[in-house]
């Protein structure tokens, strides 16, 4: 549960920082004091919509920090999960600078604000001033049933949603195939002529460098022709290389006949005339038979052409093409099929669809079996929130077609008197009546939630007298199952706090701030005083105020409060 909760240079908040326990915790103040202010900030520190404007006016960001106290093996394993160290205290965090740079950390870890918000699904609920008007939304209903059946429910809304899944997998195919039949004819004539025009050029891989090596040749033909015939005849002719190496062994081979030594340099020069009279045969010989065939380059030329017109339809390479040409036959040999696929494909949907109906009907089973219940143990609590008459249905239709949540259409019906029949909760609720009933839900759901901390921004909107009696009872008996923290406007709910904490807006030296201060027994009778009777400060105000007090721990420690 929350421990702590640091605020600062958050918009009227300078510097704030509140310790909680558990129990039953209440913020009181004037309007505009700051209390729903205290709120938004824990909820941005909860992975909530910050902006930068929120800034304290002066300063270059704020930050917030919640310190929760955990004993909660879900936290653990996400813990784990992100190779967070675990220790016994949890610290969320978050920064955001005045140019809108935020920054979110987990026991001084940056995480990503996505992994921030889980954590916080695990630890708090947080009913705003809007959350009342969830309630009118099309989803609640089943959002509350499917709650409210905990793990059973949580298994057959997951076993339908993944026969969904292959649903929607096996429509997309048939769709496909489908659209493939009504254009198939084009399909295959466009096919079989790409697969004649690539199969009649008889790629082979490694063909185009062979060819550009073979036009580099052919372009250069005449150089080549004329450095070798100039190099025979450096050879050849008279007095010419051959000549003079003949010459150069003679003398060595003379000179040899004094001195022995001389004997490898003999064999080097004996060498080079034989290399040399070698290359000079060679030379003859590609000189006198090399044909190099003007229309060979014109070949050539058409062949590079084709590859590469075929290389920018079908591929970049030769492999490409190829590849490609694999795949349109495969493709050619499907669409051939086609009648038997979409068939099969039919079936396998039929299947499919058979089974989903199935998975669905079950879990429309479940959800009105959860539904009436759930609708039973909040008319309970709606009973003692000062609506003893008061009934809740929810009404289920058929939807046309499947979707991920399955096929039911859910509608909360209510009444609140006597008499008057059940209809739809927008049409019929009052605001007042609609904090009740989303009161009476979270009670209800408290226990199945698995969340400890609950925070209440002025729920009592719209209520008094009996009613804001009742609800702060029930708040009461929440707070026995775990941590509640309500901003409230009523003495009626605010007498009944384990811990009071008056929020107060103060001017000094021309800037205004937002104070937190803890009561104690006096202070609270004078914030009750001045919430229920404003500036009528008198004895009788602070007897009323007293008593109070007094009736709220009577009702606290008695057996009322348990479950």
């Amino acid at each position: 549960m929350l421990q702590s909760l640091h605020v600062h240079n958050f918009a009227l908040i300078e510097d704030a920082k509140v310790d909680f326990d558990r129990g039953f915790t209440v913020f009181t103040g004037e309007t505009g004091a700051g209390k729903s202010i205290l709120v938004d900030a824990f909820g941005i520190a909860l992975g909530g919509r910050a902006a930068a404007g929120m800034v304290r006016t002066g300063t270059d960001a704020f930050w917030v920090q919640a310190v929760f106290d955990v004993q909660d093996e879900r936290i653990c394993a996400l813990l784990q999960e992100q190779g967070i160290e675990a220790d016994d205290f949890l610290f969320l965090k978050r920064r955001v600078t005045a140019a809108g740079k935020s920054q979110s950390s987990v026991n001084g870890i940056p995480v990503p604000l996505a992994v921030l918000k889980r954590f916080a699904e695990l630890l708090v609920d947080i009913h705003g001033q809007h959350e009342n008007q969830l309630l009118l939304q099309s989803k609640a209903p089943r959002f509350f049933t499917d709650a409210f059946g905990g793990k059973k429910a949580e298994q057959v809304l997951g076993a339908y949603q993944a026969k969904y899944e292959e649903y929607e997998a096996a429509r997309e195919n048939l769709q496909k195939l489908e659209e493939q039949g009504s254009q198939r004819e084009r399909l295959l004539d466009r096919l079989a002529w790409e697969i004649q025009e690539i199969g009649d050029a008889n790629i082979k891989v490694g063909e185009e460098e062979a060819l550009k090596e073979e036009a580099k040749l052919l372009q250069n033909s005449g150089k080549i022709l004329n450095a070798l015939h100039q190099a025979y005849e450096m050879l050849e002719q008279e007095n010419g290389a051959l000549s003079q190496l003949a010459e150069i062994r003679e003398q060595i081979a003379a000179a040899i006949r004094y001195d022995s030594r001389l004997q490898a340099v003999y064999e080097g020069i004996d060498g080079a005339w034989i290399a040399a009279d070698d290359a000079c045969g060679q030379l003859q010989n590609y000189v006198e038979n090399q044909n190099f065939d003007p229309n060979r380059m014109t070949e050539v030329q058409e062949r590079l052409d084709l590859l590469y017109r075929l290389q920018r339809k079908y591929g970049s390479s030769e492999e490409a093409v190829l590849a490609y040409l694999a795949q349109a036959k495969e493709q050619q040999e499907q669409l051939q099929d086609l009648d038997n696929r979409i068939a099969n494909a039919q079936k396998e949907l039929a299947t499919i669809t058979a089974e989903l109906t199935s998975k669905a009907k079950a879990l429309t089973a479940l959800r009105k079996q959860n539904a009436e219940k759930l609708c039973r143990d909040v008319e309970t609590h709606i009973h003692d929130l000062a609506m003893p008459d008061g009934k809740l249905q929810i009404a289920f239709t058929e939807k046309p077609d499947f979707s991920i949540e399955g096929k039911d259409q859910m509608e909360l019906l209510f009444s609140a008197n006597a008499g008057e029949p059940l209809q739809p909760l927008g049409r019929v609720a009052s605001g007042g009546e609609l904090s009740r009933l989303a009161l009476a839900l979270k009670t209800v759901l408290i226990g199945i939630s698995g969340v400890n901390t609950m925070v209440f921004d002025e729920i009592d909107t719209g209520v008094g007298g009996v009613t804001a009696q009742k609800m702060a009872e029930k708040l009461a008996l929440i707070a026995r199952r775990g941590q509640v923290i309500c901003i409230t406007h009523l003495a009626q709910i605010a007498a009944f706090g384990d811990r009071h904490i008056r929020i107060r807006k103060e001017t000094k030296e021309n800037r205004t701030r937002t104070s937190l201060t803890t009561l104690d027994e006096t202070g609270r009778v004078e914030e009750l005083v001045r919430m229920a009777a404003g500036e009528h400060n008198t004895k009788a105000a602070a007897e009323s105020a007293a008593s109070l007090l007094k009736a709220a721990d009577k009702f606290k420690n008695s057996k009322q409060l348990l479950f």
